[in-house]
């Protein structure tokens, strides 16, 4: 799911009947008189402008231009249903067109609340997701558009970031400036209705292609921005080719963001921003196998026991998770407060548990505790660096990850392949 770790507001889901400004028949039916439907769009300009405003009470939105397209943008056009988590699990369907009017209040609401929605989930599996707005914000801000920019997005979502892009970049002469990529059919399909509902000559602008975002889209090139809204396993090296020299591209990757300048074909570096962002990871046959941890399974078979001096306490501190996935890959990472119990997993079959006892049970190939060790002596020794000491360096088919400096002693290698 994309979002960041910060809390929203406990408000931004209010129940219709305690929502400020808003009542339960202010969303009308899809056909409804005018009368209604003019109620309908006062409700969603006054959520979508609290929304803005405690986006920028939060530090976000400082760029007027940015601060526009999110007042005007009807985020709710592009979600017109989504899935919510139920306590219990399982999902709940909001949407549009239910016929109680508090569900339909329930939903208009819930596509202004600061968080992120499931939009497409198959058999318990979330494949696509509107992004936490405040996060989407943030990176809107990051890739630094100054207007004139070709823009290419991986991962088209709902074609709501697609639109806040094509909004800030307008749709004048140059028009096609934003293009969004996607593996799944059905996601673009639903992105082109999106973008096609709301119907305005920017987002009309957008080009929406299905194909593997690794592969990037050459047709459109060359981009001087890129915007990545799925987790990478590393960067996709023909990216680098499709990007102007200097070309900014904003990606996540370990649960940070980095963002990095383009040297070359085949050369980029630069630095992680200070929050962190959680995304569905890459899908496609670009995608290294690397991607993804192996679903959970018992670390007791073909196990052994050893002691350790690293407290399992450590894998609850996100930015100690951070360091550690840097250093081992992605890493299926639990940590129960109530046993004070840490279990790792790995794509490669790799386990760990660690019990407060000081007893670590390790099972595959790779000793996945050990790891944790290493890293948390980094992040003692140095204080917690933050995440903007680090960095991501591509170099033709080398990828490293770095603390402080790229040549620095503190690196670790990205699996490519």
């Amino acid at each position: 799911m994309a979002q960041s770790d910060q809390e929203p507001d406990a408000g931004q889901d209010a129940d219709p009947g305690t929502d400020p400004g808003v009542d339960a028949e202010s969303y009308p039916d899809a056909d409804a008189d005018p009368g209604t439907a003019g109620r309908h769009r006062s409700a969603a300009a006054a959520l979508r402008s609290r929304m803005v405003r405690r986006i920028a009470a939060g530090g976000g939105l400082t760029d007027p231009a940015w601060r526009a397209a999110f007042a005007e943008v009807p985020r709710h056009l592009f979600v017109p249903r989504y899935f919510r988590p139920l306590p219990g699990g399982g999902h709940d369907l909001l949407s549009a067109a239910d016929p109680d009017p508090r569900r339909r209040l329930r939903w208009l609401a819930g596509a202004y609340a600061d968080r992120p929605v499931a939009t497409h989930v198959v058999d318990g599996e979330l494949l696509s997701s509107s992004s936490q707005p405040s996060l989407m914000a943030l990176m809107c801000q990051a890739l630094d558009i100054s207007g004139g920019e070709r823009v290419l997005e991986i991962g088209a979502g709902t074609g709501y970031n697609a639109a806040l892009l094509a909004h800030r970049l307008g749709a004048g002469p140059r028009t096609g400036a934003v293009t969004t990529v996607d593996l799944d059919e059905r996601i673009t399909a639903a992105a082109r209705a999106h973008l096609a509902a709301y119907g305005t000559p920017a987002a009309r602008s957008v080009t929406v292609v299905t194909g593997d975002g690794a592969r990037g889209h050459r047709a459109g090139a060359p981009y001087d921005r890129v915007i990545v809204a799925c987790e990478l396993p590393s960067l996709p090296v023909a990216l680098l080719g499709q990007c102007r020299p200097e070309a900014r591209i904003l990606a996540p990757f370990a649960t940070g963001l980095v963002a990095l300048t383009v040297r070359s074909a085949t050369a980029a570096e630069g630095r992680f921003l200070s929050t962190p962002a959680f995304f569905v990871p890459l899908r496609g046959p670009s995608t290294t196998a690397a991607a993804e941890p192996a679903a959970a399974e018992s670390t007791d078979r073909g196990s052994t026991v050893r002691g350790t001096g690293t407290p399992p306490r450590v894998i609850g501190n996100d930015l100690f998770r951070f360091l550690l996935t840097l250093l081992a890959g992605p890493l299926d990472l639990t940590w129960s407060p109530g046993s004070g119990t840490a279990r790792l997993l790995a794509a490669d079959g790799s386990a760990a548990r660690t019990t407060p006892d000081g007893l670590t049970r390790i099972s595959g190939p790779r000793d996945l505790w050990a790891l944790v060790e290493s890293a948390h002596t980094v992040f003692r020794d140095l204080g917690h660096p933050a995440r903007t000491r680090f960095g991501l360096t591509v170099d033709g088919p080398r990828q490293w990850t770095w603390l402080d400096d790229p040549a620095g002693p503190y690196r670790w290698p990205v699996r490519t392949r």
